[in-house]
């Protein structure tokens, strides 16, 4: 997962938010870790299926990601599920924080990627869709695709 663009590496996806919730904003936001945790990061051992993230005491929370134990560390080694914390401006936060309160939203990371050698997390707030919205999704995926299928062999 070894994708540069302008002085970006993307780390990780998580592509399952966007199956199951609508995403309707985004914020890009730092990331406290420890010195194990990014060199685990740059060899994109990272899992953020579950993720989320959570207000506590006026700050913000990044819960359930895994970033696995460094290959090469020792003692010092990070617990791989512990809460880390995100870094934003209290204005962001508090804005974040109001909408995640709302019924039926959550605040996502959606892409973890080093930005000029610091590690950075894409937070999403989204709302979460019905079974039906699932599958209607899948329905439109599957027209553009026969569509564009159809355009290729015409032409």
């Amino acid at each position: 997962m070894d994708k540069k663009t302008g002085g970006i590496k993307i780390v990780a996806t998580n592509k399952k938010a966007y199956h199951n919730y609508f995403i309707e904003e985004t914020v890009e936001a730092g990331l406290a870790l420890l010195g194990t945790e990014v060199k685990s990061l740059r060899e994109g051992n990272v899992q953020m299926a579950d993720a989320y993230a959570s207000p506590r005491k006026g700050e913000l929370f990044i819960e359930k990601l895994h970033i696995s134990e460094y290959s090469h560390g020792n003692l010092q080694n990070h617990e791989p599920m512990r809460p880390r914390k995100l870094l934003l401006h209290k204005s962001e936060i508090e804005k974040l924080t109001a909408k995640a309160q709302e019924k039926g939203y959550t605040i996502l990371p959606l892409k973890i990627y080093f930005k000029n050698h610091y590690a950075k997390v894409e937070l999403g707030l989204g709302r979460g869709k019905k079974m039906f919205d699932k599958r209607e999704t899948l329905r439109a995926k599957a027209v553009e695709r026969d569509t564009d299928r159809q355009y290729r062999i015409k032409h």
